[in-house]
């Protein structure tokens, strides 16, 4: 775990700011180069991913504080303090408002949605794989004790300041869990994206197999900023997820039966 890359005087370069640049890149350079192969508007994708982020990141930072509202009620400074700057909010907030907002964008930019959103799916895994890198760098979304071989323990005081992780405790690496399983999905989105039969299918598929992932990992994760609901029984993220599936599987099915499937022409 290393939060701190360098500070030089008043300023401090982050581990996590610099992984979730680099996460960014990474995702625009995956989704462009798709939708390059698709004879998609390139500098209109490109745009879109932009904008995208930049509205994705208040989305992320507006949910987590729904999720924690009595807390920022009675500290309303907070939402404004580093330790919430820094933090980089809640996943499906950021992406749930991306989502919104590619749908208005790709209407007046003349972008078919759902083939646009098929090539972002792909980038989106990959982006959140390595911005799960960042987040155990800096020690925030960890998990709950555990004696397993693999579990880590951290213990640098500023992680701990910043975020709340626990020091000296081996604990889930829930942020690596999760940055794995967001690897494998972007593998099997590419391998499933030259095989894709309808348009759409890809997103389907993502939000099928990150919903089952996520909703997995809630699971093991141990940090507060969460909304329960059901009584502790479910965290908002969970829910969400829960609901992610089913949409998935829901949308591929309809596309299937709705989508129009070129016949070949047989020579007698």
């Amino acid at each position: 775990m290393y939060p701190k890359l360098f500070t030089i005087g008043n300023f401090t370069q982050h581990t996590y700011g610099l992984l979730v640049a680099i996460a960014f890149l990474a995702g625009l350079w995956a989704a462009v180069g798709l939708a390059r192969r698709e004879g998609l508007d390139v500098s209109r994708v490109f745009n879109l991913g932009v904008y995208a982020a930049l509205v994705a990141v208040a989305g992320a930072k507006l949910l987590m504080v729904l999720t924690d509202w009595q807390y920022y009620w009675r500290n309303p400074a907070q939402m404004l303090s580093l330790q919430s700057l820094l933090a980089g909010g809640v996943f499906y907030g950021g992406f749930l408002a991306a989502v919104a907002f590619g749908f208005w964008y790709t209407s007046r930019a003349g972008l078919p949605f759902l083939k646009t959103a098929d090539a972002f799916a792909p980038g989106v895994a990959l982006g959140h794989a390595i911005g799960r890198l960042g987040c155990f760098s800096a020690g925030c979304c960890w998990g709950k004790p555990s004696s397993l071989p693999w579990a880590v323990t951290f213990t640098d005081p500023y992680a701990h300041a910043m975020f709340g992780v626990p020091l000296g405790i081996p604990l889930h690496p829930t942020q690596l869990y999760e940055a794995l399983a967001e690897a494998l999905i972007f593998a099997a989105l590419m391998f499933r994206w030259k095989r894709r039969s309808f348009d759409g299918q890809i997103l389907a598929l993502y939000l099928a197999l990150y919903g089952a992932a996520r909703f997995a990992v809630e699971f093991l994760r141990d940090d507060p900023d969460r909304a329960f609901l059901f009584r502790g029984l479910l965290s908002t993220s969970q829910l969400i997820a829960m609901l992610m599936l089913p949409l998935g599987a829901g949308l591929w099915y309809w596309r299937r039966q709705t989508a129009v499937v070129p016949r070949v022409r047989r020579t007698a």
